[in-house]
């Protein structure tokens, strides 16, 4: 196997993360016994910036895989591939993570099949190994690897959530949006508007997301006001940049959207 690369997976500058309780200390914490970690919150919230920002204060790399439907076991842990010479090994970023010491995050994991993430129960236990049975190596979790997951809580039905033989192998921090005065200065900050502005779109973000399970599956989250605040910073109509990125995304109902159009014309 050829040697990996520990710098490609380091995070390079500090990610900008605004502490919103305690979670940086207990964060570091479970790092230090190597617990495993769960992430839950609504969509846009800041997990997987939390996540980020925690690597690179501890200052080591970082694996992110997007789970999906369609992710087996093999995506995690890696397989045998065709070509000149043969056959090869490739590890999976699972098995990169392990070995290397890395920090890997599954992003969504409830996307994952659970027969799929069943294959991480051997990294969070008193055993922290990983078996490549395919290829007769059983890998041995380098002492600072940490696994992390996140997903969102209001996305659980009995279809896709995690079995409680996987969710009794981590400790959990709950993720919500941050409060208007923090919010307001991370938008500011992340897409260079003024506070008053960044102010306007906290403001009708909060007004959506009164509306959650009032006609909205889901509320605007702070991406999306970043977003916003690119657009505005690029010289878009503060209406126009609403409409594109905090009202047409979130909703297809036409009563809705006159609604959140109707939030947004008060303030612009």
């Amino acid at each position: 196997m050829s040697e990996i690369n520990v710098d490609q997976y380091r995070i390079q500058g500090e990610p900008y993360y605004m502490p919103v309780h305690d979670e940086v200390a207990l964060y570091e914490a479970a790092y230090q016994a190597r617990m495993p970690i769960m992430l839950k919150g609504p969509t846009g919230c800041g997990k997987s910036r939390f996540v980020e920002y925690m690597a690179y204060k501890l200052g080591k790399p970082l694996i992110t895989v997007a789970c999906n439907e369609d992710m087996t076991a093999s995506d995690l842990i890696g397989r045998f591939l065709l070509d000149a010479n043969g056959t090869r090994w490739q590890d999976g970023p699972l098995t990169i993570a392990a070995r290397i010491g890395a920090i890997c995050y599954l992003d969504e994991v409830v996307e994952a099949r659970q027969d799929t993430t069943v294959v991480i129960h051997p990294l969070t236990d008193h055993r922290r190994v990983l078996p490549l049975e395919k290829k007769g190596e059983l890998v041995s979790a380098h002492e600072d690897f940490q696994l992390v997951i996140s997903y969102n809580p209001g996305y659980q039905n009995l279809m896709k959530d995690l079995k409680q033989s996987t969710k009794q192998r981590f400790g959990a921090l709950d993720f919500d949006y941050p409060s208007a005065e923090v919010e307001t200065k991370i938008v500011a900050h992340e897409t260079g508007i003024d506070a008053e502005l960044a102010g306007k779109l906290v403001q009708i973000a909060h007004r959506a997301r009164n509306l959650k399970g009032h006609g909205l599956d889901e509320g605007i989250s702070t991406r999306l006001l970043v977003y916003a605040g690119q657009l505005i910073g690029k010289g878009i109509e503060p209406q126009a940049a609403c409409a594109m990125t905090l009202v047409r995304p979130i909703t297809d109902d036409p009563d809705m959207r006159d609604t959140l159009d109707a939030a947004v014309g008060t303030y612009f």
